[in-house]
């Protein structure tokens, strides 16, 4: 018996439709539910699953109320950069959950499992980045697999120690240019002036990207980091809500200028690679820069027959947008806080001084006083207290707040049966203020714990500190990041003294890194 055309045409409507109605369903509510009943069947606590939502619209508000106000001076950077997550600790202890939108995310705290996580990249991978979010930047940060590998086989050479030792005239210069310009506004007859140094550590940190990593002045890169800076603000509000499939291609005033800013960016890097390219091929330009080495290493890979394993021109522009805004921010909030930080403990801004001074004086910086400024404390002990004040700045305030891994497949961690479709979140700032491994001053500044090395400061739990992620993963320039920040404290401390301002107010935000929302005002004197 024939069935006519148009009855034919019904039935594969009906069943397209049913398809799509189920796969909806399942998505937005069968299988978090289902998701939701193992993880309390294994003892994790939080809120139910709101429909479509989950947890999203409470945890954005309670982060945008703290870009509203500034708080009494303290360490409690947790509640500051992840209120939410602090209120679900307080509600349910550490064994909990949270919803990011339809997807669960298992709040893991246990320096052990922490260990396993991250030390296992192909295991635990990052998730697919938010689709608004790869407008803003991709790059080694959000790559996985064999891709990620070659990436940071290619990126590794521009970050071996002996390179960094060439960058440390742009280093010396750059943060040269700033201190002048201190100098410049204090002026001459006069010993102090407030000033608000984030801009100009800004500025610093950017300057020090465009020479080191581009051979350019920060002029020409100045834009990119302007931009980039305006798209961060649009792909961290992208993050905080829900994703609709298809939603980014909508012409939404947020959305279009995103797209502007993605084709100007890549436009201006484009011009920094091809004038690059340019002067290499005439042997007029050093390969010493980190876009330099980037392009040597992957050109040898083609010259080696290698064509499907080199980086393409788009890869390239986007590490060129990863070194831009990872370089900067990471460096700048460091050296933010640890001014800040002294400010407030003077006491271990003379120890610093002092010991800036003995090991270097009036010399010029070079690796070997960067890697030895200390001061002799015991006959027996020497303490490093230039690192000892960076490492617990990083340990308050971490410029990344949250680490997130995504499941695939159906694993155990220890005794949790994790299932596809959910994601661990490692929270770098309440592991880092935990009072279980840091004792009962986790939240005071307090460098001396760090006087026998992190291992000592965490009670052998080396992974309840890592500022810089942790694994294979580890971030590729956190070295560079540190010797940077060596530096600037060191040509800082040795011309300036500085304490708070009255009109400091202190609110660190969470902005993608951890920053000061209004500033930071202080008192400027010369030493």
């Amino acid at each position: 018996m024939e069935y006519p055309l148009f009855q034919i045409a019904i039935a594969v409507a009906v069943i397209s439709a049913t398809t799509v109605i189920w796969r909806v369903l399942n998505w937005v509510w069968l299988r978090p539910k289902k998701l939701e009943k193992h993880m309390r069947k294994q003892g994790f606590h939080g809120n139910s699953y709101r429909f479509l939502y989950g947890d999203t619209i409470e945890n954005m508000s309670m982060l945008m109320a703290t870009r509203s106000n500034s708080i009494s001076i303290s360490h409690d950077v947790p509640s500051r950069t992840t209120p939410f997550l602090c209120k679900l600790v307080r509600d349910y202890g550490k064994r909990t959950f949270f919803w990011a939108g339809q997807t669960p995310r298992i709040v893991i705290m246990n320096p052990e499992m922490v260990k396993e996580v991250l030390n296992n990249h192909l295991k635990y991978p990052k998730p697919v980045a938010h689709p608004i979010f790869n407008i803003f930047i991709q790059g080694l940060p959000s790559l996985n697999g064999s891709e990620w590998t070659l990436h940071r086989r290619l990126l590794n050479p521009a970050f071996h120690t002996e390179k960094l030792k060439g960058m440390l005239p742009a280093f010396d210069l750059c943060c040269h240019e700033m201190t002048i310009k201190w100098m410049e506004m204090i002026g001459e007859g006069r010993n102090s002036c407030e000033l608000d140094v984030w801009p100009f550590l800004q500025t610093l940190t950017s300057d020090v990207i465009s020479r080191t990593a581009f051979g350019s002045c920060y002029q020409e890169g100045k834009k990119v980091f302007e931009l980039q800076v305006e798209q961060a603000d649009y792909a961290f509000k992208a993050l905080q809500s829900v994703y609709l499939p298809g939603s980014r291609f909508l012409p939404t005033k947020r959305n279009q200028r995103m797209e502007e800013i993605d084709k100007k960016v890549r436009f201006l890097v484009k011009g920094i690679i091809d004038k690059k390219m340019k002067a290499m091929k005439e042997g007029e330009a050093s390969t010493d820069d980190l876009l330099g080495l980037l392009l040597e290493a992957n050109s040898k890979e083609f010259g080696q027959g290698n064509k499907n394993n080199g980086m393409s021109s788009d890869d390239v522009i986007e590490e060129c947008k990863a070194f831009y805004f990872a370089g900067q921010e990471t460096t700048s909030t460091l050296l933010v806080w640890t001014l800040v930080l002294l400010s407030m403990h003077p006491n271990w801004q003379d120890r610093a001084r002092l010991e800036v001074l003995q090991v270097i004086g009036d010399d010029k910086l070079d690796i070997g006083h960067l890697n030895h400024l200390k001061i002799v404390s015991t006959l027996f002990f020497m303490q490093l207290e230039v690192t000892m004040i960076l490492y617990e700045v990083l340990r308050l305030y971490a410029s990344v707040s949250i680490l997130v891994r995504q499941i695939n497949e159906e694993i155990t961690l220890a005794d949790i049966s994790l299932l596809p479709g959910m994601q661990i979140v490692v929270p770098v700032n309440q592991i880092h203020h935990d009072h279980e491994i840091w004792g009962a001053d986790a939240k005071e500044f307090n460098p001396e714990r760090f006087s026998e090395g992190i291992s000592k400061a965490t009670k052998n739990q080396a992974t309840a500190f890592f500022p810089f992620g942790g694994g294979p993963r580890i971030c590729i320039g956190q070295n560079f990041a540190i010797l940077e920040a060596k530096l600037a404290v060191a040509m800082i401390l040795r011309k300036f003294s500085f304490k708070l301002s009255p009109s400091y107010k202190h609110a660190p935000v969470n902005k993608l890194t951890t920053q000061p929302a209004y500033g930071a005002n202080l008192i400027l004197h010369k030493v």
